[in-house]
C-alpha cells in the first residue's frame, strides 16, 4: 500500500523543499570537511560554498513561514551537521572569505599601531628638543610609547625600543614629579629614542614581504 506524505500539490511542494534544504545542509557539511582535510582547493571550495549559501538563502527565505528556525529543522531530522549550520546560518560566507577578511583586519590594525608608534616616538623626541624635561612631562610620553610598542606583535619581547623604554620608565618612577632630567640625561634619552626609532623602522616588514 502506497503511503502519501502529501494531500495536495502545495504539500508536495513543501516536502520537496524540505528535501532540498536537507540536501543543501548535508552537502555543505561534506564540503566543509573536505576543505578542512585539504581534499579540495580553496578556490574550488569557495565556488561551491558560495553556490550552496546562495541556494540556502533563497530556500530558507521561501520556507521562512514553514521553517522559521533552521536549527530546529536540523534537530528534528537529527542531521548532525554543525559545520554546515555554522557556515550557512552563523557565518553566511565561505571560510576562505572569512580568512581574507581577518587577514585584512589584522593588517589594518597593525598599520594603525605602527602609525601610533611613529607618532609617539616623534612626540617624545620633539618634547626633549623643546626642553620639556620634567618627570611629569617625560614619563607619560614614554609610557604611551612603551604601550604602543607592546601592542605590535611583530616586535620581539627583547626589542631594543621596548627594553630601553622600560629602563627609562623605571628610572623616572624613582624620581619626583617636579624633578627634571639633567642635560646629560636628556641627551642620552634623546639618543636612545632616536636609536630605538631607527631600529623600529628597520624591523618593519617592507611591501611584498
Amino acid at each position: 500500500m502506497e503511503v502519501k506524505l502529501w494531500n495536495d500539490k502545495r504539500e508536495r511542494e513543501m516536502y520537496d523543499n524540505f528535501a532540498e534544504l536537507y540536501a543543501i545542509i548535508k552537502a555543505t557539511e561534506k564540503l566543509e570537511k573536505a576543505y578542512i582535510r585539504d581534499i579540495i582547493s580553496p578556490a574550488e571550495y569557495e565556488t561551491e560554498c558560495q553556490k550552496l549559501i546562495a541556494h540556502f538563502k533563497t530556500l530558507s527565505s521561501t520556507l521562512k513561514d514553514t521553517i522559521p528556525n533552521i536549527e530546529r529543522f536540523h534537530e528534528t531530522y537529527k542531521m548532525d551537521c554543525p559545520a554546515a549550520l555554522n557556515r550557512l546560518v552563523t557565518s553566511g560566507v565561505p571560510a576562505t572569505v572569512e580568512h581574507r577578511a581577518a587577514a585584512a583586519h589584522a593588517a589594518t590594525t597593525s598599520a594603525a599601531i605602527v602609525a601610533e608608534c611613529v607618532q609617539n616616538f616623534i612626540t617624545a623626541m620633539d618634547s626633549l628638543k623643546l626642553n620639556m624635561v620634567a618627570v611629569d612631562q617625560v614619563h607619560p610620553l614614554l609610557s604611551d610609547l612603551s604601550a604602543s610598542l607592546n601592542k605590535l606583535s611583530i616586535l620581539p619581547h627583547d626589542f631594543e625600543g621596548k627594553t630601553k623604554m622600560r629602563e627609562w620608565i623605571a628610572r623616572l618612577s624613582k624620581m619626583g614629579a617636579a624633578d627634571e632630567l639633567t642635560e646629560q640625561q636628556a641627551r642620552q634619552l634623546h639618543f636612545d629614542l632616536e636609536s630605538s626609532y631607527n631600529s623600529f623602522m628597520a624591523a618593519l616588514p617592507t611591501a611584498g614581504t
